[in-house]
């Protein structure tokens, strides 16, 4: 049976037509090379508009560069990145923060549904610096975060304001950022409570391999260029990388799809807590699902065809994304109930 890819990730799913029309629009004649171009200036235009700050804004292929590229910007290599141990930089991207950042080592902070526990950050933040070891230098948050939780624009003072006083600089991956949004936080907080760099998700919205480096410290922003020619991430026909987010940001459709995501999400989470019995691992507040279920039976649902993935706590992962459908949503909620 072909695996149906519906629910194993919201990169599964297709360019959202607003991003595609945006590219087929930048394709016509010629323009500027190396980003340069009127597309990718509006784009980051509407990018600042989105954050309501005056940020540094460049296009890369993906978000692993980003956060690296990043990442590599705000710690030294003999210093750590403080991060949930479940954040895709500590667990998916292949040592790629220490390879870019030439060293920088990664230290992996516990915490419910993905957000950092404030009080295990500040016992990281009162550990004296000892020679034999990378001291912190950096935060990292995940916004929404692994677990599909969303963190409240308070919950991220709470961690950001003693990192800050210790004097660190703060990194958000943002690669769903706008399923956060649609869940009802506020963009703008993201250059209000101190963070440095944003990586903001232009795939996982509906976009094609298209991410947004948005550098709120200028100072940063020095020979950024450099930077990212050096790590091959200057894409000569740049347009087509911010093409997406030019579409997807002035017809609405970067939190308009993203809430409709996270509206399937809620779906199906209710379809699998009223009609099976299995439980939820996590609170459904952006568009992802963790499910307790057995391992056969997760087996069974991977043999019907189904692609999900067993994640980092054993639950579960069903991801929604705009392309996602009541219909398909209803099926896998049959499925799952099958399984039982």
């Amino acid at each position: 049976m072909s695996p149906r890819f519906d629910f194993a990730s919201d990169n599964t799913a297709g360019m959202a037509p607003e991003a595609l029309e945006a590219v087929t629009r930048a394709n016509a004649g010629f323009a500027s090379a190396y980003g340069s171009d009127e597309t990718s200036r509006r784009a980051a235009d509407l990018i600042r508009e989105t954050v309501q700050a005056d940020a540094e804004i460049r296009f890369v292929f993906s978000g692993t560069a980003g956060n690296a590229i990043a990442l590599s910007m705000l710690a030294d290599p003999f210093e750590a990145v403080a991060a949930h141990q479940a954040a895709h930089v500590c667990t998916d991207e292949a040592g790629a923060p220490g390879f870019f950042g030439h060293g920088v080592g990664m230290l992996g902070l516990p915490g419910e549904s993905g957000k950092i526990d404030e009080t295990a950050l500040l016992a990281v933040l009162d550990e004296p610096v000892m020679g034999h070891r990378q001291p912190v230098g950096a935060l990292s948050l995940t916004q929404s975060t692994e677990y599909g939780a969303v963190y409240t624009s308070e919950e991220l003072r709470r961690l950001i304001e003693p990192a800050q006083a210790k004097g660190l600089r703060t990194h958000l991956d943002g690669a769903r950022l706008a399923n956060a949004v649609a869940a009802g936080f506020d963009p703008a907080d993201i250059p209000r409570l101190g963070v440095d760099i944003l990586v903001m998700g232009g795939a996982k919205a509906g976009g094609p391999c298209a991410e947004a480096l948005v550098i709120f410290d200028r100072a940063l922003a020095r020979r950024i260029d450099n930077r990212l020619k050096q790590t091959g991430q200057v894409a000569s026909k740049a347009r087509f990388l911010s093409a997406p987010f030019l579409g997807l940001l002035e017809s609405g459709a970067w939190v308009g799809h993203a809430a409709h995501a996270n509206l399937m999400a809620q779906r199906l989470a209710e379809g699998v807590m009223a009609g099976t019995r299995y439980v939820l691992a996590h609170p459904v507040e952006a568009n992802a699902v963790f499910v307790r279920m057995p391992a056969r039976a997760h087996q069974k649902l991977n043999q019907m065809g189904w692609a999900c993935h067993r994640f980092d706590d054993g639950s579960v992962r069903f991801v929604c994304s705009w392309a996602t459908t009541e219909a398909a949503v209803d099926e896998l909620i049959a499925a799952v109930a099958a399984c039982g």
